[in-house]
């Protein structure tokens, strides 16, 4: 049983004003493993305080200091990993090889991008008669989500640490165990009182409270379109700066003269990877309708290799989803597509045969979907694919981009001027051809109701930065 409290000013502390804790479920098993204390407006003053407080003499660190205390927090992300990764697959039902492998690798590399990033950056550079500086935006909330925990809170954190930003995070409480271990690495790590703080809390409430403080210069949120528009909303009196990564619904585009069987299987995998819990997952594909009968076939093949296994088990597979609210809007959905007169070509509503407790689904996929029903326009956060056929090149591109998010796109091809032709005429961030990955350098980000601003590396730094041009030096 965890008990997951506030960090704030450097010591472990309970609610000012607690509200009823948050029971953390095991969701592969629905035991309770943990609680969360929840807090109130009153918390969220004193957490930023104590941010601000420690701003004046943090930003004014050296560089160097501020470096070597970020490799400091890497070496113990690197000591204690598989604690994060235990944590990982505890909290939301990761399995372990991705916990392992993907989930909780993402602290350190994104540790190890922004170092990488900062060794060049014109932190001071010449600009015509004067010299530009970069200077910490100064107190700045993160607010992350539950379903890539380690990647959401170490690509804002780590950033922010390095060009001298205090920080306030408020992690999710669907994933407090691993955001718990962030601090006490924090803790073990050295960092001065006051310069990075955690409280948990309701989003209408504290993350609310947090976003209209006068105190607060920055907010960086990740999660769904709908809570990001809150967010801008609660910032938008103070004028604050609001950097948001938000929902996606992203086509992956499978032209004839590809290996279509290949590409189909790579595209199954992708899409159920986390168990569908990802915002950039490739949930719509669109098949050149010439090839669309075998695409269907190589969906459903590779569709019915995917196991769905228990989070302590190795190997590949799908785990639970992370919670009830997600199981029940997964379900919802799936029943939205067969009545919507889609065809459910692999899985359904229901557990998977032989698992009668915990959050997990079928893997499913959904055949002859037109992209204006419900399954191809929302974000359903689940191991959902929908396929959809289309004519040329022309209505590909249209239906990729019908869509009011813009987060990533995938598309499949052996014919490179097309791959290009066609890659720059999706509206999303992040485009990915014939199975190719991001890397931690590249900024990562979305178009449209996707959010705006970029992550990752370089891009990651940039939006920590204020600019100021002082002339005549």
């Amino acid at each position: 049983m965890t008990h997951c409290n506030f960090y704030i000013q450097g010591q472990w502390v309970e609610a000012l004003e607690p509200a009823a804790p948050h029971a953390v479920l095991n969701p592969a098993n629905e035991q309770v493993v943990g609680d969360v204390v929840m807090g109130g407006k009153a918390d969220a003053d004193r957490t930023v305080l104590a941010a601000r407080a420690a701003f004046d003499a943090y930003s004014q660190t050296p560089l160097a200091y501020r470096v070597g205390m970020l490799q400091k927090l890497q070496a113990v992300f690197e000591r204690r990993y598989t604690e994060m990764a235990q944590a990982i697959s505890t909290e939301m039902g990761a399995p372990w090889d991705l916990a392992y492998d993907s989930q909780a690798e993402c602290g350190p590399g994104h540790i190890k991008a922004t170092l990488e990033a900062a060794r060049d950056y014109p932190f001071e550079a010449p600009s015509g008669q004067g010299l530009l500086v970069s200077e910490p935006v100064g107190v700045c909330v993160l607010i992350t989500p539950w379903n890539w925990p380690m990647n959401q809170v170490v690509a804002k954190l780590a950033p922010a640490l390095l060009t001298g930003c205090t920080v306030v995070l408020k992690p999710s409480e669907f994933a407090p165990l691993s955001a718990r271990l962030v601090a006490e690495y924090v803790d073990e790590a050295g960092y001065p009182p006051g310069v990075f703080n955690m409280l948990f809390g309701e989003g209408p409430l504290v993350g609310t409270a947090l976003c209209a403080h006068p105190e607060v210069d920055m907010v960086s949120f990740t999660g769904s379109t709908g809570a990001g528009v809150s967010v801008a909303k609660a910032a938008a009196d103070t004028v604050k700066r609001v950097v948001q990564e938000l929902g996606g619904k992203s086509p992956n585009i499978i032209f004839a003269d590809s290996d279509v069987d290949q590409a189909v299987a790579r595209g199954v995998k992708r899409c159920f990877n986390n168990t569908g819990q990802s915002c950039n997952a490739p949930t719509r594909m669109l098949v050149e309708r010439s090839v669309y009968a075998q695409a269907v076939t190589a969906a459903v093949a590779a569709g019915a290799t995917v196991k769905v296994i228990q989070p302590s088990a190795k190997g590949e597979g799908i785990g639970p989803l992370a919670m009830r609210r997600q199981f029940d809007t997964v379900q919802r959905y799936i029943a939205l597509g067969i009545e919507g007169g889609a065809r459910l070509v692999l899985g359904g509503t229901g557990r998977p045969e032989g698992f009668d407790t915990g959050y997990f689904v079928k893997p499913t996929i959904f055949a002859d979907v037109s992209n204006d029903m419900a399954i191809a326009r929302q974000e359903i956060f689940g191991p959902v694919l929908c396929l959809i056929p289309f004519d040329a090149e022309e209505d590909a591109i249209r239906i990729a981009n019908d869509t009011p998010y813009g987060l990533a796109g995938y598309l499949s091809t052996n014919d490179k001027a097309r791959a290009r032709r066609v890659a720059l005429r999706l509206r999303a961030g992040n485009i990915s051809v014939n199975a190719s990955g991001n890397e931690y350098g590249n900024p990562f980000g979305g178009y449209k109701q996707s959010g705006n601003g970029r992550e990752w590396g370089r891009f990651g730094l940039q939006e920590f930065l204020e600019y100021k041009i002082i002339n005549g030096l």
